[in-house]
Parts: structure tokens; C-alpha cells; sequence
């Protein structure tokens, strides 16, 4: 079984008091990884479990509200141990000088983080975990992920995403979608590549999905609607989530 514990669901920007960017806690035993780590998500990380113990992190694309947060990462395992932690990154292929460029210094990202590129790589094990990775539409290099460990559902995760049919391959019967619905049930704003709760209620009857959880929602969209709107359509439980909710999968 594996435990969620959501860090940050919230979007590039929000007023939504304690709103954190995209990060979510995987645990199995005693290995933990996470998917995503944007602005604000390291100070619940840090308390969620000792951070330099992370047997991996995957980061879906390369908008600072899903990595932001490996700068604070890495300066935490470069300068609160002696001698430094160093805890291993998959991503887009572009993420190491992305991090580099932001202080405009080589080798910052690599004084801490082991990153590995996802291109051409559809299986990625970290510890007890399988990740499954698909690109899906939304930036030149956008992934989501099916995440499992041992036999039984999987939790998928969609990353930030312009068309849920890429999302389909990653989904078995029975596994937990975690999907952000950016729009709510408004319509999504061309060029903006995201989803909204019809979109993702259907994604989930069309492949069996067990349950939906929701998030990413930008602000002024109405949760209980969003939420009750994908339900109906996908004919299972859907709960649009914040930081601090845990789940089994």
C-alpha cells in the first residue's frame, strides 16, 4: 500500500490562504519519494519526514510551481550536513541547467542533486517504486506519472496537462487519478494547455479510475462544483485536495 500525503496543490498563483505548489508525499515502508516539489513545498516536506532520507523525486515539466523547491532542497543538503546529502531527481532533460541558470552558476544543481533525464525512459525504479512515465501535452517536455509498488492499483498523476487523452495509457482499472482541474467547470482558456473537472471526470469513467483526487485549481473556481461536476461524470468518489490530506492507495 502506498500512503499520499499531499504537500502543495496550489497553482502558479492564487489567493487561497496557505497555498503551496504542486508536491506530493509517496510512502511504502520505509521509502518515500515525491512527485513535484513547487514554491512553498519544502517547508512541509521538511516536516513531513526528514528530507535527505527522499529515495527520489520526479518532476512532471519545468514551471517553477512544480521545481521550484529543489533550490531550497539543495541548499539544504549542501550546507545542514557534514559532509552533504545528495538525494536523486528525474525530470525533463533541460531541469539541471534550468536550476543552474537561476543562479547563473554550473554545477549548483549537481553540489547536491543526482538528476537524471526522463527522455526515452518509460520505467524509472526508486526503492520499493516503479514510476511510469508519458509525455503528455501541456510544455515541450511535460510527463505524468503512474507510480506503484508491488502488485495492486497505482496512484497516477497527471502533472499539468492540456489534453487528458495522453493521460490514458498511464491509467489501470482501479487506480487513484490524481489529476489537476485548473478551470473548474469554466472552460479552459485556449493556449493555457490544462484540464477541467469534465475533463477529467470523463478521463476517469473512459479508464476505471477507483477514485479521483483533484487539484491545481486556480483561484476563483468554486471547489464544491468543480469537485461534484467530476463525480458525476466519472461515477466515483472525487475529493479536491490540500495540503496536509493523506490517503491510501
Amino acid at each position: 500500500m502506498i500512503e499520499l500525503t499531499v504537500l502543495g496543490a496550489g497553482p502558479a498563483y492564487t489567493a487561497r490562504p496557505g497555498a503551496v505548489g504542486a508536491a506530493y508525499l509517496l510512502q511504502h515502508g520505509s521509502d518515500a519519494i515525491v512527485l513535484d516539489l513547487g514554491q512553498g513545498a519544502f517547508t512541509n516536506l521538511a516536516g513531513a519526514i526528514e528530507p535527505s532520507l527522499l529515495r527520489g523525486i520526479a518532476i512532471s515539466h519545468l514551471h517553477p510551481d512544480h521545481f521550484i523547491d529543489l533550490v531550497s532542497l539543495r541548499h539544504y543538503l549542501r550546507w545542514d550536513f557534514d559532509p552533504s546529502r545528495r538525494v536523486r531527481v528525474v525530470g525533463p532533460s533541460a531541469l539541471e541547467a534550468r536550476l543552474d541558470a537561476l543562479h547563473d552558476q554550473p554545477g549548483f544543481a549537481a553540489a547536491s542533486l543526482d538528476i537524471e533525464g526522463l527522455a526515452g525512459r518509460d520505467h524509472v525504479a526508486m526503492a520499493s517504486f516503479d514510476l511510469e512515465a508519458r509525455l503528455v501535452r501541456h510544455t515541450d517536455e511535460s510527463y505524468g506519472f503512474r507510480v506503484t509498488a508491488g502488485d495492486g492499483p497505482g496512484l497516477v498523476y497527471s502533472g499539468d496537462c492540456g489534453d487528458a487523452d495522453t493521460l490514458r495509457p498511464l491509467i489501470h482499472p482501479g487506480d487513484t487519478l490524481l489529476s489537476e482541474a485548473s478551470y473548474g467547470i469554466d472552460h479552459v482558456a485556449p493556449g493555457s494547455e490544462h484540464l477541467n473537472a469534465y475533463d477529467v471526470g470523463r478521463l476517469a469513467a473512459a479508464t476505471g479510475a477507483g477514485r479521483v483526487l483533484v487539484t491545481h485549481l486556480l483561484m476563483g473556481h468554486d471547489r464544491d462544483a468543480t469537485a461534484s461536476a467530476a463525480r458525476e461524470l466519472a461515477g466515483v468518489e472525487v475529493d479536491v485536495v490540500d495540503p496536509g490530506d493523506r490517503f491510501s492507495i
